[in-house]
């Protein structure tokens, strides 16, 4: 996965340079677009009744793909600018989640860590 991961990032890199558009890809505007398609991803559920959740995400997907790529897409810019390997910090992060939710007190809890 992780050939995979640089051939993508790489092509990205190109697509971005072949339209110069790294001069407005700064931290701050990655991270707002990030939040822009986060946004757009969740109005796609926005007023879905739970028991229509399953029926609706099928219908959609299509347009929830395009979403979560989107997203992908601009945070592994921001990660790569920023010089964060995603797969390491992911890692990373879930050995502090662990210790944080630990299994015999987060198991079937929602709660957050803080409350367990």
């Amino acid at each position: 996965m992780k050939n995979k991961a640089n051939s993508l990032i790489q092509k990205l890199l190109k697509f971005r340079e072949e339209r110069d558009w790294k001069q407005f890809h700064t931290p701050k505007n990655l991270a707002i677009s990030i939040a822009v398609e986060t946004a757009e991803l969740l109005s796609i559920f926005q007023w879905v009744k739970d028991s229509e959740m399953e029926q609706k995400t099928i219908e959609k997907l299509p347009e929830i793909k395009d979403e979560i790529a989107d997203i992908y897409i601009y945070l592994s810019l921001l990660a790569y600018d920023l010089g964060i390997d995603l797969e390491k910090s992911g890692k990373e992060k879930l050995k502090i989640n662990a210790k944080r939710y630990v299994l015999s007190k987060a198991k079937g809890n929602s709660k957050k860590y803080t409350e367990l």
